[in-house]
């Protein structure tokens, strides 16, 4: 008997280095390409559909405990068209939601197929326990490009700041919370630039460029980390710095992290591991916290180009957004939100 209770923790420790987890989905949705997903503190999952397309249904949705996706925070901030009128009552092509404290923010880059800003991009913050809009900051023009497509925000606490990537344009933007003033930096710098024109799946070119991307905080060291999309180098810099100094300043303080794969958000956990994607090999990686080591946390067919991460209750969830297979129509195609248990 001791003999196979040793065996059997052999084989899960091995299954568990090997990246075999269990991979649970909590969601799937046919014809509606998911970017991102948020959980709040409650437990409420929140996901975001991007305009890159025209037959988008929602912009933003709430996820039940059946998997069902309800509007949110109801139909008509979600009913915006191509050649509609825009208003700051709609949604128009939200990236990505952040769920933090008690509040859900929702980052609309205002650029609907890539054909440029239309306005100014803009953060619309709702109230969880009202589902009401209770601010609304619209980006500066001298904080975005034309051409910006303004992709993912992570919100410092601390600073009373948020921090956003710019894909389109390479650069990042900071936001103080309190004033509503933005600043732009690190605009067409090495660092937020893509090395690459392209990534290969299965030895098949997918051919584009894309600017800095995934973004995380690390609250413990207060460093931002950022990564390009098309490149293979993580860099982090000192929230202070980023505040606080002048550009001169913030580029001498630029730290390179680590030679990574190719990956599109960041997340970090309670423990202080970061975690992000090898979208050419369909794994989640974890840079671990301990010993600084880059290690395989999850692999296998049902991740398919891991987007966006959330934490919540030790699980990891993340959302396969299939973008290298989107190629033409997606009707029948089928995009899932999943989860995973971290140990």
């Amino acid at each position: 008997m001791k003999n196979l209770v040793v065996l059997l923790w052999v084989l899960l420790l091995v299954s568990c280095k090997s990246g075999n987890r269990n991979i649970i989905e909590v969601a799937n949705f046919t014809g509606q390409q998911v970017t991102g997903v948020t959980v709040s503190e409650q437990g409420r999952v929140f996901a975001n559909f991007p305009r890159w397309r025209k037959a988008v249904k929602n912009s933003v949705v709430e996820v039940d405990k059946s998997g069902q996706a309800i509007s949110y925070p109801n139909k008509k901030w979600n009913s915006w068209t191509l050649k509609a009128p825009i208003s700051d009552s709609l949604f128009v092509a939200v990236q990505s939601v952040v769920a933090f404290e008690n509040n859900l923010y929702v980052l609309d880059t205002r650029n609907p197929l890539f054909k440029g800003v239309i306005g100014r991009p803009r953060i619309f913050v709702f109230n969880l326990d009202s589902n009401k809009l209770i601010q609304t900051y619209m980006l500066s023009e001298a904080s975005f490009h034309g051409d910006s497509y303004i992709n993912d925000l992570r919100i410092d606490k601390k600073n009373k700041k948020a921090y956003m990537t710019d894909s389109g344009h390479a650069g990042l933007i900071i936001l103080d919370l309190e004033s509503g003033m933005f600043k732009r930096v690190l605009d067409n710098h090495f660092s937020t630039s893509s090395e690459l024109e392209w990534l290969s799946f299965d030895g098949i070119k997918w051919v584009n460029t894309v600017h800095s991307d995934g973004i995380a905080l690390d609250i413990r060291k207060d460093l931002l980390y950022y990564h390009s999309l098309t490149g293979y180098s993580l860099f982090a810099v000192p929230t202070s710095i980023l505040i606080n100094g002048s550009e001169l300043e913030i580029h001498e303080n630029i730290e390179f992290i680590k030679r990574t794969p190719a990956p599109d958000g960041m997340i970090f956990d309670s423990f202080g591991n970061l975690y992000l994607a090898d979208l050419e090999k369909n794994r989640i990686m974890r840079l671990k916290a301990s010993d600084g080591k880059l290690e395989v946390f999850a692999e296998g067919e049902k991740i398919k180009w891991a987007d966006t991460f959330s934490v919540y209750n030790d699980e990891l969830y993340f959302t396969n957004s299939r973008i290298n297979e989107a190629t033409g129509a997606i009707d029948t195609m089928v995009f899932t939100i999943n989860k995973i248990k971290i140990d």
